[in-house]
């Protein structure tokens, strides 16, 4: 049996004081952490940063560019109107593709076979042929079907129409890019869904919940996240895409350029013209995009991914401390 006495004698020593800060072993006395200074690093961006300088005092200096004449079109009337026109046909194109692409993907991934085998060869034969070979199939369908009629299949017809009449260069060239579009969209949008885990539908399903109504509320903001940046990248190859339909003689942004350059013979200049247009309106919608992803990036992170400009205040602000704590040694 153990006594109070024992107790007491075996209790633990109390622990000695801790030496002040001030004293020897302190924090002030460890020796201080200096970042690395990484010079390959260094070296490789000035010879990066000298030949981009070399880049563009070249092009910039060159007097074959006659930048003096790009500045003259840049906002001439008819490069306005050019770009106006690609704007309008690139916004009509995706939303009848993707309006046209979700339902495909749908039925590819539907359990009927026979519209999951339709969805599959219509994605198959537009994929598989060339977008200006489809235009121009387009463009000419009125040798294949003269005229086109409304009335009972396989019956007697109410109205009839001439295709020549029918479809225009602005037309055909809105019908062929949706078509093409909508291939593409479908495999995106498919794409995002099976990104998805199953377990998500499963436990929807055991809830109760209805199948669309899964696929609307609970896989499709999901799969935002996977399909967002794809489209993107679609939309601006649709933009560039766009300047196929010159061949049909639609008066969109290359179109309207290559008529000036054909009467004043100053090729390079207007090529330019709708370059820099091209890279203007890419840049805007690169930046739409971004803002597009970083919203639907929201509950599949712990931060939401920063903006150029957060970005740049971070760079900034690590640049001011490896300085202030250079400029102590």
């Amino acid at each position: 049996m153990v006594s109070p006495s024992d107790l007491t004698d075996s209790a633990p020593a109390p622990c000695p004081a801790r030496p002040e800060a001030s004293g020897p072993g302190s924090d002030d006395d460890l020796p201080r952490i200096v970042p690395r200074r990484h010079v390959g690093r260094l070296l490789a961006a000035a010879v990066a940063l000298l030949l981009f300088a070399m880049v563009v005092t070249s092009v910039v200096r060159n007097p074959a560019f006659q930048w003096g004449v790009v500045g003259g079109y840049f906002t001439t009337a008819a490069v306005l109107d050019g770009l106006l026109l690609t704007l309008w046909l690139t916004g009509v194109v995706m939303v009848l593709g993707f309006a046209l692409g979700v339902p495909l993907a749908v039925m590819r991934l539907s359990a009927n076979p026979v519209l999951s085998t339709l969805s599959w060869g219509y994605v198959w034969v537009f994929r598989s042929t060339p977008l200006l070979v489809q235009l121009l199939l387009w463009f000419n369908i009125g040798a294949l079907y003269p005229t086109l009629g409304l009335g009972i299949p396989f019956g007697p017809q109410f109205v009839t129409v001439k295709t020549v009449n029918l479809l225009g260069p602005a037309l055909t060239a809105v019908i062929g890019l949706t078509l093409h579009e909508a291939a593409y969209a479908a495999e995106v949008v498919r794409g995002g869904i099976l990104s998805v885990d199953a377990g998500q539908a499963e436990a929807a399903q055991a809830l109760g919940i209805g199948r669309a109504r899964t696929l609307r509320r609970i896989v499709v903001p999901q799969a935002m996240r996977s399909i967002v940046p794809t489209s993107g990248n679609m939309l601006i190859g649709t933009l560039k895409g766009t300047s196929i339909v010159s061949v049909l003689a639609v008066h969109d942004l290359l179109y309207s350029v290559q008529l000036i350059y054909n009467q004043t013979y100053q090729v390079i200049p207007l090529l330019l013209v709708a370059t820099l247009w091209y890279i203007a309106v890419t840049t805007v919608l690169s930046a739409g995009q971004f803002y597009v992803e970083r919203h639907y990036a929201r509950g599949a992170a712990r931060a939401l991914p920063p903006t150029p400009v957060q970005r740049l205040r971070a760079r900034l602000a690590a640049h001011h401390r490896s300085l202030s704590s250079l400029s102590k040694y």
